[in-house]
């Protein structure tokens, strides 16, 4: 089947990462149906409403079972759709619950019966918690120790996915995300790297708890590629497996990426805040999305970095304090 014969179901395709991954796929000549309840605003699509092979139904994705029709033709879904990030999560539990783990439990469900053959599932490199041993760099392989309750639901969406009989026509693919960073059509300031930039680009004291702790951390350019792969590749290379999705190298400290920073900005203000102690302390090895799918990224932190800096001093975003910017 060529790509153009190909509809790919995008849940959040209006989001951070979904509205990149929608302009990818379309570029590759695929069709694409977007399922976005807009919480955050419909702007990040309006470039490609009128694009032939672009369809958007607005609704939330618990819904899809009054709409089966949505799914029909799909050959596979990419699940962005949910709550995302530890504050959001805290602030509003009970719908991060329902729309985290009901949603997908039933999306997958749904999907199965409609005879997609892929479900690319999102979840991300928090569910690893804080490493015991300082020096190590974590596997797929490593303890799950989920921290928050952002992670909890991450984890048991994956544990539902990956404990589904192998009989099943619609095949599970878990991708643990690092923290995205960088420019998107539905901008956020409240992820590390994009808020220290602004923070710093503005002039502002930067106060940083914990810098000694780490991270990985992934373009959201290069995440939505990670999908792009995950829907390409043989099935038998990704059926009922789990990748970290982010680049080895990419490990930083918080320290570290505001030296960064400071390469490419004259003068930069920065309080450091002693935290002896961080739940989430980790660094991640994503070999096995590199020699398993030949993944890569196109750009690293200080690229990204200067990418976001050029942006701000342009003044393309007039008010980068605006609460639109924000998942919280």
């Amino acid at each position: 089947m060529s790509l153009m014969n190909q509809c790919i179901l995008v849940t959040g395709g209006a989001g951070y990462v979904g509205s990149v991954l929608v302009r990818r796929l379309l570029n590759e000549e695929y069709r694409v149906r977007v399922v976005d309840n807009l919480r955050w605003g419909g702007e990040s699509l309006l470039e490609v409403q009128g694009h032939p092979h672009f369809e958007f139904v607005r609704m939330d994705v618990r819904d899809l079972r009054d709409r089966l029709e949505v799914l029909k033709g799909c050959t596979a879904i990419a699940h962005l759709a949910s709550i995302v990030g530890d504050p959001a999560c805290k602030k509003e539990p009970d719908l991060a619950r329902s729309v985290n783990l009901d949603g997908t439990r039933q999306l997958y469900e749904l999907a199965d019966q409609a005879g997609c053959e892929r479900f690319i599932f999102v979840s991300t490199c928090s569910n690893y918690g804080r490493m015991n041993d300082p020096d190590a760099f974590l596997t797929e392989e490593a303890p799950l120790a989920p921290l928050s309750l952002y992670a909890e639901t991450k984890v048991a969406c994956e544990q539902f996915l990956l404990s589904q009989p192998k009989s099943r026509k619609c095949v599970p693919v878990c991708l643990r995300f690092a923290t995205a960073y960088g420019v998107s059509p539905r901008m956020r300031f409240d992820l590390t790297v994009n808020e220290f930039v602004k923070e710093l680009s503005l002039g502002r004291e930067l106060v940083v708890y914990g810098e000694k702790f780490w991270r990985p951390y992934c373009h959201v350019a290069d995440l939505a590629y990670a999908i792009d792969l995950a829907l390409k590749s043989p099935i038998r290379q990704v059926a009922f497996e789990v990748f970290n999705a982010g680049d080895t190298q990419e490990n930083y400290t918080k320290q570290m990426l505001v030296e960064e920073i400071g390469k490419h900005l004259p003068q930069i203000h920065v309080r450091y805040v002693q935290k002896d102690f961080d739940p989430r302390d980790y660094r991640v090895n994503f070999e096995k999305i590199k020699n398993g799918l030949g993944f890569s990224v196109s750009k690293r932190v200080p690229q990204g970095i200067a990418e976001i800096i050029k942006i701000l001093q342009t003044g393309f975003w007039s008010n980068p304090d605006d609460s639109k910017y924000l998942n919280s």
